[in-house]
């Protein structure tokens, strides 16, 4: 239909948008360009691998929390065990750059909280250290503990090969394919203790890094990342979701009202980078953004960085089968119950492993984001946005979209400088600054403060 057959009534409609400011605005965000060093190291990931881990995992019987007396080949401290061999024997290949320890503590019984009798929480943390001298920090997490249908059954098995075996051995696997990469930035391998009576390895892990001023840019937390088949039987092994939280902790919803940003916290642009940068590499997959913090009745390890202030994102296979998780391994009316190695799509599972390899590799490699101002001094129809220079910054872009778009839609260069005025109104339009290095590397967007 051409626009002289469009009912007048619609002209006056679009012309006004225009006028406004509110058409969709012309998508120009070129694809971020390919790191031959980072292509190399998703050319390096493993199904066999893969498979290999979770195969161990589940050997163990089950890692319930309240499992951790059952021995030396079952339970979840012989799998603690296993993986800080394998985490010390990837550390070989990272010339003393990676370290492995244990964040061990005792949680008190509270029946209230799921925790019948004391018990011990033990997580396996490996350390990529960078040369970033501000110690700047990403999280790639996953939990390695399973549970069946009684979240308290230390006994019977708890196979967890999707739930949460899937993501420990990405957790691994990203280990493994990093060790030997030199990095700008420090990287974290988590595998927690404890997310299913809840999230209390994460929570202490959280806490730890926070009272000890670590500056934790963001975390990517895998969970429940390995089977492409959901339960309507349909395949899709193509999309892995990405879900973030909008207001973080002590935010005043009254001041959001006023000036904006619900949709642009830490979290929604570490997201929008890990979109973005995952779908740019051939990693097979892309990213479906889900704007709330995680899906109802259930929660992750992420949630304990957001709990702290830090940027986390949850990475979640496209459509879940509940009868293959927290389930006693039965057969019931004909159906297959249980959390079981079958129902894992290692292939699938290799590809989420790149995804997240590719946006934490480019994380550890780019600069650091820019901490940005917008002046509210005077009303104008124009957008002053002032930063802070960033180490190892060649040069800052500004990424401008529509209050309702969802990713970023323009992109101008603003060289070296750390400020800038544009010919776009603040009222109408969202800014963020990024920084990029001399290779092209780019950081997450700075969402603006506004100051006056």
């Amino acid at each position: 239909m051409t626009a002289s057959h469009l009912p007048y009534r619609f002209l006056v409609f679009a012309l006004c948008l225009a006028f406004a400011g509110g058409a969709p605005a012309r998508a120009d965000v070129p694809a971020p360009p390919l790191d031959p060093a980072v292509a190399a190291a998703l050319a390096r990931v493993s199904a066999a691998e893969l498979r290999a881990t979770d195969e161990r995992l589940v050997a163990f019987g089950t890692r319930s929390t309240f499992s951790e007396k059952a021995g030396s080949r079952r339970g979840v401290f012989a799998a603690r065990a296993y993986l800080v061999d394998r985490f010390r024997r990837i550390a070989r290949a990272s010339r003393g750059r990676m370290t492995v320890a244990l964040d061990t503590y005792l949680q008190p019984a509270d029946p209230a909280k799921r925790v019948p009798r004391a018990v011990e929480i033990s997580s396996v943390v490996a350390t990529l250290k960078g040369d970033d001298a501000s110690g700047r920090t990403y999280v790639i997490s996953s939990h390695y503990d399973s549970r069946n249908s009684n979240n308290d059954d230390g006994e019977h098995d708890a196979p967890g090969a999707d739930d949460n075996g899937s993501a420990t051995s990405e957790v691994v696997e990203a280990a493994r394919v990093l060790a030997n990469v030199p990095l700008h930035a420090t990287v974290v391998f988590a595998c927690f203790d404890s997310e299913e009576q809840g999230l209390f390895g994460s929570a202490h892990f959280a806490k730890t890094l926070k009272d000890a001023n670590v500056d934790v840019e963001g975390d990517f937390n895998n969970d429940i990342v390995g089977a492409s088949v959901g339960d309507d039987g349909v395949k899709r092994d193509d999309v892995v979701r990405i879900f973030s939280e909008a207001l973080p902790p002590a935010t005043n919803p009254a001041r959001v009202n006023v000036i904006g940003g619900e949709n642009d916290s830490p979290s929604r642009e570490l997201a929008r980078f890990a979109k973005e940068t995952g779908d740019a590499y051939a990693t097979g997959l892309h990213g479906v953004l889900i704007y709330r913090a995680d899906r109802f009745l259930r929660g992750g390890d992420h949630e304990s960085f957001n709990a702290q202030g830090f940027a986390a994102i949850r990475f979640v296979e496209p459509v879940e089968n509940f009868n293959h998780q927290h389930q006693d391994v039965r057969v019931e009316n004909g159906v297959q119950y249980g959390d079981l190695l079958q129902y894992v799509d290692f292939d699938y599972l290799a590809k989420v492993t790149r995804y997240n390899v590719a946006g934490l590799a480019t994380l550890a490699l780019a600069p650091a984001t820019p901490k940005v101002v917008v002046e509210t001094k005077a009303l104008t129809n124009d957008t002053t946005l002032t930063w802070q220079p960033i180490p190892r910054a060649a040069r800052y872009e500004i990424l401008r979209r529509s209050t309702t778009d969802a990713l970023w839609t323009n992109v101008a260069d603003a060289g070296t400088s750390t400020t800038a005025t544009l010919k776009f109104s603040k009222d109408n339009w969202l800014f963020g600054v990024r920084a990029v290095d001399a290779e092209g590397h780019r950081s997450p967007a700075g969402y603006p403060v506004p100051v006056r």
